[in-house]
């Protein structure tokens, strides 16, 4: 694997610490981790030397992330981390079959909501009861009025795609109860994100 594919993402550096301490409160002392849209595969990396106990499964519907992560994986050898799959949350079927928990970091403003209602059918198939959902990123909340950062970032979203932008918090619990996922709680993070953990009922 050409080490040159490895792509960052500034962002990726700057939240992954917060990120990661969530992770540990949440996540389970072992098993499967499956990661949807892992983007650069910078946060795999970080996620799988920082919690030897689980074995991460990045994955990414896009050839050229996939490329990257693979760049990622090869240049730090973790055995706990595995080759990246073509996983695209829309679609009906997914080539993970099971997961102890599924990971999912900045993707549900920059997609179509079908790939949240993608999304969470398939957590909801994958995961056992009392199995976690986590999810990372800007939304918006009824009584919360929006962030100016967060306003701008998501005018810029529709801008690029009509499709994409912010999404309701309240819009995202509803859709993920469909799939047997209840919201536990959410963690006020930097720069106007929130750490969102669902579990599986």
């Amino acid at each position: 694997m050409n080490q040159d594919a490895r792509r960052q993402a500034p962002a990726a550096a700057r939240n992954r610490d917060p990120i990661l301490a969530v992770l540990r409160e949440v996540l389970p002392p072992s098993g499967l981790v499956l990661e949807l849209a892992s983007g650069t595969g910078e946060h795999a990396v970080h996620f799988a030397r920082a919690l030897p106990g689980l074995v991460w499964q990045p994955s990414d519907p896009d050839a050229d992330a996939r490329e990257s992560i693979g760049a990622w994986r090869g240049t730090e050898a973790l055995t706990n981390l595995l080759p990246p799959v073509a996983l695209d949350a829309a679609a009906p079927l997914w080539p993970v079959e099971t997961a102890d928990a599924v990971v999912c970091i900045n993707m549900i403003h920059i997609s179509p909501w079908a790939s949240t209602e993608g999304l969470m059918a398939g957590a909801g198939r994958l995961l056992a009861p009392g199995h976690p959902l986590v999810l990372y990123g800007p939304y918006r909340r009824a009584g919360h009025p929006i962030e100016p950062g967060n306003q701008a970032f998501d005018e810029d979203l529709k801008r690029r795609d009509p499709r994409w932008g912010l999404r309701q918090l309240e819009d995202v619990r509803a859709c993920a109860k469909e799939h047997g996922l209840v919201l536990e709680r959410y963690v006020e993070m930097p720069a106007n994100n929130l750490s969102v953990i669902f579990r599986k009922r």
